[in-house]
């Protein structure tokens, strides 16, 4: 899952000498790595409905009666308490988003339309601005190049990029709440609004320069009725504290969960790849080694990236692999290749290195034009 709010890669020191993308360029693709990749997780690869419904029933029940806890509750220590628990929650059950945009629906019936119902418009967050979107991030020419959606070259930015990046998505859900409430309607009604709001406001990417095609076939009628449900979200629950029947103090907390959802989806943006490339295209074996796994014994990020995310490089490699599956994955592909192989290079023992490379890197000195 990527964040909704975007920098801009005129930030980016396009003057930095080329070495880490040049070598990234050269990185031939390992085919012992990718071979068993394919070969050692080939029964995996089935979706077991029965974990998708039970994960998601339970985070979403979690998550929304840690949220009621947090505004019913008097005391302000267990209401901060319910309300650090609901967002872990509703994280966890807004991360299936990204299962949703992989998996084959056949496969779990009902399930986008259950998750769209219960997180995606009630968090402003439906599923369409995600489908056709990340896919796009797969795309062997388009990783790391300006034609990718989610990409941004963040290591190579000033350092002042990576906290505007972290503090810019605290006002990602005020800014969904006026994009479904306002803008909504007015697309419905003015084509030049509508354009603008497909192009420009309907795809959860970080990357400015991308503009979204208008939908076809399915996607379209998903588009249509997702669109439409969070507008009338968005236009009731605006009414409804307007007029008194929805507190404003619940409104309030409702928001700053929402929004410390957002916060932590973009830490973990953050960390999920190294953000080296400068634009050119790269190889899966390159992809792989540009992108993250915080395998065990870490157990944090169980909670910073639930939902298979734990394993973002992994996903790289086998992005039709369901979620649960990656943990197996992981375990067969780490013993059968030996310690020369590339698959152990992308594995990271936990967020704060992550974060100190990142930030290390914007740090570093940049050759003048």
């Amino acid at each position: 899952m990527t964040s909704i709010v975007s920098l801009d890669r005129r930030n980016a020191d396009i003057s930095t000498p080329r070495t880490n993308a040049a070598q990234r360029e050269r990185i031939a693709d390992d085919m012992a790595m990718l071979r068993a990749a394919v070969e050692l997780t080939r029964d995996l690869n089935p979706p077991k409905p029965i974990v998708y419904w039970t994960d998601l029933g339970l985070s979403v029940a979690i998550g929304y009666g840690a949220l009621a806890a947090a505004i019913l509750l008097a005391s302000p220590a267990w209401a901060i308490l319910a309300g650090i628990v609901s967002v872990l929650a509703l994280y966890r059950a807004g991360s299936f988003i990204h299962e949703l945009t992989h998996i084959k629906h056949s496969a779990v019936p009902g399930f986008r339309f259950v998750w769209n119902a219960v997180i995606g418009i009630p968090l402003m967050v439906p599923s369409f601005m995600y489908e056709g979107v990340h896919t796009l991030h797969h795309a062997r020419t388009r990783y790391g190049t300006a034609e990718d959606p989610e990409y941004l070259p963040l290591a190579l930015m000033k350092p002042w990029s990576l906290p505007l990046f972290i503090a810019a998505s605290l006002i990602a859900p005020v800014l969904l709440l006026f994009r479904f409430a306002v803008l909504s309607p007015l697309a419905a009604i003015s084509p030049r609004v509508r354009g603008l709001v497909i192009t420009r406001m309907s795809a959860l990417s970080i990357n400015p320069a991308f503009a979204r095609r208008a939908p076809e076939g399915d996607l379209l009628r998903q588009w249509r009725w997702q669109a439409a449900g969070a507008s009338i979200f968005a236009i009731v629950l605006l009414g409804s504290v307007a007029t008194g029947l929805v507190p404003l103090r619940g409104f309030i907390i409702f928001m700053v969960i929402a929004a410390a959802v957002a916060v932590l989806n973009q830490v973990r943006t953050l960390v999920a790849h190294l953000w080296e490339n400068e634009g050119e295209a790269m190889t899966v074996t390159a992809q792989y080694l540009d992108s993250v796994n915080v395998p065990p014994p870490a157990m944090l990020p169980m909670l910073w990236a639930p939902v298979g995310l734990r394993y973002h490089a992994l996903h790289h490699l086998l992005p039709s692999l369901p979620y649960h599956a990656l943990a197996e994955a992981h375990r067969r592909l780490a013993a059968a290749l030996d310690e020369t192989s590339p698959y152990h290079r992308a594995n990271y023992p936990g967020l704060p290195g992550l974060v100190r490379k990142i930030v290390v890197s914007t740090m570093r000195p940049r050759a003048a034009d």
